[in-house]
């Protein structure tokens, strides 16, 4: 009997071995600032390799205000549909958990209040986040893929049309209520400008499309705001950033160091979507001087 109870114990003992080298392998003890990873310089690199970008789809990839929380979507894998996933920084440790099925693409507000899903959106309550909410009248009836804020409030957000073309439109909050969106101009709608990031203060507005002497399927565009608050040129971010994938879906984090966006490593299949950061400081080199 003792030798019996013995073995028992050994085999609990191995089990729990087991499944903590499981679980290690599965989730890594994530410690420090972006998850823990090696900052990028300017050539992009994957962010988080084996845990946050994969074989399967990952896109978007945005930071709260605080750095503390990190969203994501993810599809493929153990995710049988597109769900909404965060990552979290608690006493320095990062820690992986689902939030729900995906609605829209999430974009965080520069006070960190406001979770931006398209045309639907979260607010920040004292247990995370409230239930998903509809923004409603003038935005209900556009077929909105992304939408992103600035810290006045002003609404950027793509146009996706029947014919695979978009535009940017912008709306502003005047008197508590937003106005009627209103196209960018022509030297950003081009045809096909899709997922635009503006900056908090309005001084540059990021968005991929496919234009005459791009790279690829989409590349990543930076316009910057002229003197006379119209929007000028849009810059090509070169091929550094750009390849003959598609890139897209980029955006600035909240400290204003990185780039992040996004790339499918196989042109022409989404299946594997994967998340990519490079250092920021090119939207000062290659800004115009006025």
């Amino acid at each position: 009997m003792k030798h019996f109870n013995i073995s028992i114990i050994l085999l609990l003992i191995a089990l729990t071995i087991t499944n903590r080298s499981s679980a290690l392998d599965e989730h890594p003890v994530l410690e420090g600032p972006y998850l823990g990873q090696k900052p990028p310089g300017l050539i992009p690199d994957a962010f988080a390799p084996g845990i946050v970008s994969t074989e399967n789809y990952e896109l978007t990839g945005v930071f709260t205000p605080n750095m503390k929380e990190f969203y994501l979507i993810r599809d493929g894998g153990k995710y049988e549909k597109p769900s909404l996933v965060v990552f979290k920084n608690e006493n320095n440790r990062w820690s992986e958990s689902v939030i729900s099925d995906r609605v829209g693409t999430p974009v965080i507000s520069p006070d960190g209040k406001t979770m931006h899903l398209s045309k639907q959106y979260r607010t920040r309550n004292e247990t995370g986040w409230s239930d998903v909410k509809s923004l409603g009248s003038p935005f209900d009836d556009l077929p909105i893929m992304r939408l992103t804020a600035s810290s006045k409030g002003t609404y950027f957000f793509d146009e996706f049309k029947s014919d695979f073309t978009g535009d940017i439109r912008y709306s502003r909050l005047v008197d508590g209520k937003y106005e009627e969106p209103k196209l960018l101009n022509q030297n950003i709608n081009g045809g096909k400008s899709f997922h635009p990031f503006i900056a908090p203060d309005e001084s540059y507005l990021i968005f991929d499309g496919k234009r005459e002497g791009g790279y690829g399927g989409s590349d990543l565009y930076i316009s910057y705001r002229q003197k006379d608050s119209s929007w000028g040129a849009p810059i090509n971010l070169g091929d550094k950033i750009n390849t003959e994938a598609w890139e897209a879906v980029a955006s600035v984090t909240p400290d204003g160091k990185y780039l992040f966006f996004n790339r499918n490593m196989n042109p022409g299949n989404y299946n594997n979507v994967d998340i990519f950061w490079v250092d920021a400081q090119f939207i000062e080199t290659i800004r115009p001087k006025l």
